[in-house]
């Protein structure tokens, strides 16, 4: 049988933003993962970011999040973006603020779409565009004492 777009699960969701937050405390990838279900969506994509322990050359002992007001706000634009390019089925999109240290969780997003590649793309987009306009700062703590600002995300 070949495949139609004329199924109403091959297109994008009604409501498909399922989960836009900017938090301190610990993120979940279960809640995450969870909050892009759909029976519909044959590919979900997630993509976790956590903090590395070496950045630029020098060891990084922990850092810390802070963003603007706006963040939330900004993060649901980008995700609006998102779903107006792609047949995004449910969309989530959680990043944390505060003291973070080697291993934690950062951020975390996904996406689910009708089929794999369109959740690649969709998902990519996402955390490509977070990184880029939401205002989220990271100040990094390295292990010869210097420290660092770094610019969105």
């Amino acid at each position: 049988m070949a495949a139609t777009n004329d199924h109403p699960g091959e297109q994008a969701a009604q409501d498909p933003l399922k989960l836009i937050a900017v938090r301190d405390t610990p993120l979940s990838l279960d809640e995450v993962f969870r909050a892009v279900g759909d029976d519909a969506a044959g590919g979900t994509a997630l993509f976790v970011g956590t903090v590395r322990n070496h950045d630029g050359g020098a060891d990084v002992d922990s850092l810390g999040y802070s963003c603007h007001p706006s963040a939330e706000a900004e993060m649901r634009r980008v995700a609006e973006k998102v779903v107006a390019e792609y047949p995004v089925r449910a969309l989530a999109a959680v990043h944390r603020v505060g003291e973070l240290r080697v291993g934690d969780l950062a951020v975390v997003v996904a996406v689910s779409c009708p089929h794999r590649g369109e959740a690649f793309e969709a998902c990519r987009k996402l955390i490509d565009d977070l990184k880029h306009e939401v205002p989220i700062w990271k100040h990094q703590w390295f292990s010869d004492g210097t420290e660092e600002w770094v610019g969105a995300c």
